[in-house]
């Protein structure tokens, strides 16, 4: 038992035990009951989902001794044969179309399924992969998966239906298998690891089910793989972030901060130590997007985890919670298409260092940019007293003194009052040509700007 894979170890032998499938498992239990199975069914979806355990676990219940049966008794022969760890049936028949989906071998598939079963009550062929049997072949399987004698049983599993003739699927009931969610699936991870008696530290289990990708064999070859390797203390998250690739939460928190205080020193040294480390830029910018993208949904959602919109334990969700209110909601958008518009450019790229630094740079200056987008970002700066020049420290001395920022350069139709005329005297500072009352600060900056005829690229001083 111990050297079986763990989802070998663990995969269902009822639909009871199947997770995230209760759209397929529930009626084909009902028609169980009913009495109205099909001869023939196309079961699709992503890999590792569970079609072929499920085929498997069909196959049972049609051969129990007391079925057809939505629930396998488990103890008759056929039960025996086919769970989990059983010598399988001679009348349930496995096939791989990807090496047996010629023409030859379909003639010899129809030439056998005429033959009785030899000691249950039906014969079953599972055919795995069926999107690979090619158009001769279907052609040549289409009159017995038409009128099969009633001895016989047809299941197709297949992650391509659409690659299967139509002729073959209209003569099927299709049930199209989904992805697990991620909350179930790391609960059933969680089950798991407690029967393996392995203690698993907070923060594990949404890396292995994002590893996963919401494939239930997939989570577990990994879940199997860091329990190979856990120490007398259990799978930690070091080892699990190290094993799978994933930056650690650390180095995301330190940038996150950086960009939020316009600490470009700061950015620039968690750089350094991502490359020192030996973690790819790449993997760092998808992580990095992913933690924007958790910052920008707790912004708009603040029970975000409670309603299930974001997978992580609790004290990241507070930590991210925190994150969230040291950003304006221009500044964290901006902060978040600027990194998946540098993910994009980072694919085939020859200095993946040198990107990573540019869109560094980029988040932290948007003085350097004239766009309304970068504009907000500015007066979000602004209103939170943030240096606008990414220099680091505050910035809010500068602005308030009537002066252009750090690395602005003033439009073409920007006014620009001298330094007697500053923020203090007479009419206030103009922003992109848009007077900006005395005493209006950066809610009247930001009004102005969204107002009609305001310049886009210009901005005013006093206001970056």
């Amino acid at each position: 038992m111990s050297s079986l894979a763990l989802y070998r170890r663990y995969r269902p032998e009822s639909f009871a035990e199947v997770i995230g499938q209760e759209h397929v498992t529930d009626p084909l239990q009902q028609a169980l009951r009913n009495n109205r199975v099909n001869h023939a069914y196309l079961f699709s979806g992503p890999r590792g989902c569970g079609k072929t355990t499920s085929a498997r676990i069909l196959a049972r219940c049609l051969n129990c001794e007391k079925g057809p049966t939505p629930d396998p008794c488990g103890e008759c022969q056929s039960c025996r044969d086919l769970a989990r760890n059983g010598p399988g049936s001679i009348d349930v028949i496995e096939i791989d179309a990807a090496s047996h989906g010629g023409v030859d071998d379909a003639r010899d598939l129809r030439e056998k399924a005429f033959f009785g079963p030899a000691r249950s009550r039906y014969k079953i062929y599972i055919i795995d992969e069926a999107h690979m049997v090619t158009p001769a072949g279907f052609n040549a399987l289409l009159k017995v998966v038409e009128e099969p004698p009633e001895h016989l049983k047809f299941i197709f599993a297949t992650t391509e239906p659409e690659k299967v003739i139509g002729t073959i699927r209209s003569r099927t009931h299709h049930y199209p298998f989904r992805l697990v969610p991620p909350g179930t699936l790391r609960d059933y991870l969680a089950e798991v690891c407690r029967k393996e008696n392995i203690p698993v530290e907070d923060g594990v289990l949404p890396l292995v089910v994002r590893a996963g990708g919401g494939s239930v064999r997939d989570s577990m070859s990994v879940m199997d793989q860091l329990l190979a390797g856990a120490g007398d203390d259990g799978v930690t998250y070091a080892m699990a972030t190290a094993l799978l690739g994933y930056t650690d939460g650390s180095l995301l928190d330190s940038i996150v901060e950086a960009f939020a205080t316009g600490d470009g020193a700061a950015a620039f040294e968690v750089v350094d130590r991502v490359i020192e480390s030996g973690n790819d830029p790449r993997r760092f910018v998808a992580d990095l997007l992913e933690r924007l993208r958790d910052l920008v949904i707790l912004a708009a959602v603040p029970d975000a985890a409670e309603k299930g919109l974001i997978d992580a334990p609790a004290d990241v969700v507070e930590r991210m919670q925190a994150q969230a209110g040291t950003f304006g909601p221009a500044e964290l958008s901006r902060a978040a298409d600027l990194v998946n518009e540098g993910l994009t450019e980072m694919r085939g790229a020859t200095s993946p260092r040198l990107q990573l630094e540019l869109i560094c740079a980029r988040v932290l200056l948007p003085a350097a940019y004239g766009d309304e987008r970068s504009v907000m970002a500015r007066l979000d700066r602004i209103e939170r007293g943030v240096n606008v020049s990414g220099a680091g420290g505050a910035g809010g001395a500068g602005a308030g003194a009537g002066m252009p920022a750090m690395g602005y350069v003033p439009g073409p139709d920007a006014h620009v009052p001298a330094p007697a005329q500053g923020a203090g005297a007479g009419q206030g500072p103009v922003q992109g040509g848009a007077p900006i009352p005395p005493g209006g600060g950066p809610a009247a900056a930001r009004a102005a700007v969204r107002a009609p005829g305001a310049g886009g690229a210009g901005t005013g001083a006093g206001a970056p």
